[in-house]
């Protein structure tokens, strides 16, 4: 069960290692086009029909004629990859019961958008999470977990690259241990899971939720550290967006995908524009964060230095 192409790699490895899949089930085709009049099947359904696999797309995961469909392909496992939420109906169907494959390192990050966050909130290692589901999201007790290392220069493509990977191997040993455990791996109480086990110490567990148009405005009075996390954890989507404001009050959006911490010290008014050369910089709480790679609405994404040609006077504009 999954949609988008970070589930596929799971899929792919199932099929390729020799694992009898009896059937696929994914999101029912999406609208796409101008006037929403071409249906674009998920990147699960292509590779499912690619290789023959039954398909289910159920609209209502309740629905008894996909209750009665699914049942009918006595699955012993039912294996969910960044899917949606199952009602117990669905999950305690199969006799070995359902597990997903999380791309977090639970129980943090538990939530839609994991990947995101932990790049947003500048973690220095992930991982993936493999789990029983049960009736609330994400706290079902763990079967097994890998690391995954974030460099500081990362964005989420290359975090997201890594954890499909990553995924699709921990699924395997995953199934592995069900299947030498007959169905009852050893696992573990999310709850008996030390929040410092992992990742840098907290407190408290971060949250992964949905993220919109709305969660990804850059708060430009935050420290340039907070700024440059911030952007690299939603690069190169959605993307950080903010908006640019000219002399005569004009304002146009402008998405930033890349960008650098100088150093330098500013005293500036957040928001405050610099061009130092062909370096755009922007005045943070703390100093000058260089803006690397940007795109304005109706634009191609573009290096800075590209864009400064393109603009005359630069510094007359302000973010906010």
């Amino acid at each position: 069960m999954g949609t988008p192409e970070f589930a596929v790699e799971t899929l792919k490895t199932l099929v390729e290692n020799g694992y009898h899949v009896v059937a696929v089930v994914t999101q029912p085709d999406k609208p796409v086009g101008r006037h929403g009049s071409v249906l674009q099947p998920s990147a699960v359904k292509q590779y499912a029909l690619e290789k023959g696999l039954p398909v289910l797309q159920p609209e209502k995961m309740k629905d008894p004629e996909f209750i009665e469909q699914l049942r009918a392909y006595q699955a012993n496992l039912q294996v969910v990859v960044a899917f949606r939420m199952l009602p117990e109906i669905v999950w305690a169907m199969p006799e070995y019961g359902t597990f997903n494959v999380h791309a977090a390192l639970l129980p943090q990050y538990r939530g839609a958008a994991p990947i995101n966050w932990a790049v947003i909130n500048g973690e220095t290692q992930t991982g993936v999470t493999t789990f029983f589901l049960d009736h609330d999201i994400d706290t079902g007790r763990i079967i097994m977990q890998l690391p995954f290392d974030i460099p500081d220069d990362a964005d989420v493509e290359y975090v997201y690259d890594g954890l499909m990977h990553l995924g699709a191997d921990i699924c395997l040993k995953t199934l592995e241990r069900i299947i030498a455990a007959d169905g009852h791996p050893e696992t573990v109480s999310q709850e008996d899971i030390s929040l410092t086990s992992h990742l840098s110490p907290l407190t408290t567990l971060n949250p992964a939720p949905k993220i919109f148009k709305e969660t990804c405005e850059i708060d430009w009075a935050k420290t340039a550290k907070h700024v440059y996390d911030f952007v690299r954890g939603l690069s190169p989507y959605p993307g950080a967006w903010t908006t640019l404001v000219a002399t005569d009050g004009k304002e146009t959006i402008l998405k930033i995908f890349k960008t650098r911490k100088t150093g330098i010290k500013t005293t500036a008014e957040q928001g405050c524009i610099s061009i130092d050369g062909k370096t755009l910089m922007v005045a943070v709480a703390d100093e000058w964060l260089a803006i690397e790679e940007l795109q304005l609405a109706g634009k191609k994404r573009m290096a800075a230095r590209d864009f400064l040609n393109g603009m005359k006077d630069m510094e007359s504009y302000t973010i906010k």
